[in-house]
């Protein structure tokens, strides 16, 4: 019906964005709230729990009638039993958020991983809405893919699908997050590029960005550090192509602002590397970081039934 609307929550370490979307696609009306998680998880959890009723009274108030939820949340995440099973950035260990969200609202809610959702997004209304095989790559402080088939993403057995952050491009390199060494993240992520930069330079507080802002200006030091992670990148990327086979990778996150500075030697260096494999089309990604609101969006239409 024209009046119903969804709502729609993506849950970052630090911010949560939120929206009320239409069955379309649409946004109606969007937020952003602070996530609070130095507060802990069940803080955290009375948060997400609190600005969803206000979306739905927002809805409303503005004449509309709010059918479902959805809401994305990083870390290991169990789509079918609705439960955030583990989270680093938020805290989450086993929290049935599904259906505490339902509870509170009153309307059937989904809960979904926020990369997984986000490759949904893109894959249905963004830089992949022509292609059936779509990886989706959100490169941030770690690096994480959502392999969407058919506009659906797959978490595998565990909820721990797409974690090609982890796969290990340079044995014995710099120590993981997760203690294993030389993991695509620890090497190729937003945050990796930048902590090279500075171990390298003495430099505090250079970014990535500024690393490739630096690279294309001619600066030597920020050209080898951005073809080190690019090279380590095209290496997990060729992986992660002989997995998925996609017919296109779509880059969001971060790392992905650095625009054709990042796609145009990445596609080079994943062509030199290609022997039986397709070329997959390396793109950047459309939504920006809508696409987790939009995704969760998407997970709760689903729920429905309805068309998206």
């Amino acid at each position: 019906m024209s009046d119903d609307v969804v709502v729609a929550l993506d849950v970052g370490g630090t911010g949560i964005k939120c929206a009320l979307v239409r069955p379309g696609g649409a946004v109606h009306h969007a937020e952003r709230h602070p996530t609070l998680a130095a507060r802990g998880p069940e803080a955290v959890t009375a948060n997400i729990l609190d600005i969803a009723a206000g979306l739905a009274d927002r809805a409303r108030a503005d004449g509309l009638r709010p059918v479902a939820a959805g809401v994305a949340v990083p870390g290991v995440v169990d789509e079918e039993t609705g439960t955030a099973v583990w989270s680093s950035n938020v805290g989450f260990r086993d929290v049935p958020l599904r259906d505490l969200v339902s509870a509170r609202l009153g309307v059937p809610a989904a809960l979904g991983h926020d990369v997984r959702v986000g490759g949904m997004a893109e894959a249905r209304l963004g830089a992949g809405r022509d292609e059936r095989h779509v990886l989706f790559i959100a490169i941030g402080t770690g690096i994480a893919a959502a392999h969407v088939v058919d506009g659906t993403a797959f978490g595998g057995a565990h909820g721990a699908a797409g974690e090609v952050g982890h796969v290990i491009v340079r044995p014995g390199g710099p120590l993981c997050g997760c203690g294993a060494r030389g993991c695509l993240e620890a090497v190729a992520s937003a945050s990796a590029v930048g902590r090279r930069y500075v171990e390298l330079s003495g430099i505090p507080e250079v970014t990535a960005f500024d690393v490739a802002t630096r690279a294309a200006a001619g600066e030597e030091l920020a050209n080898s550090v951005w073809t080190e992670a690019v090279e380590a990148f095209a290496d997990g990327l060729l992986t992660a192509q002989a997995l998925y086979d996609a017919g296109i990778v779509v880059l969001g996150g971060g790392l992905a602002e650095a625009g054709e500075a990042l796609l145009a030697p990445l596609r080079v260096a994943l062509d030199a590397r290609i022997t039986f494999h397709r070329m997959p089309r390396i793109v950047r990604a459309a939504l920006g970081d809508t696409a987790g609101c939009l995704g969760a969006a998407l997970l709760a239409l689903d729920s429905l039934g309805a068309p998206s």
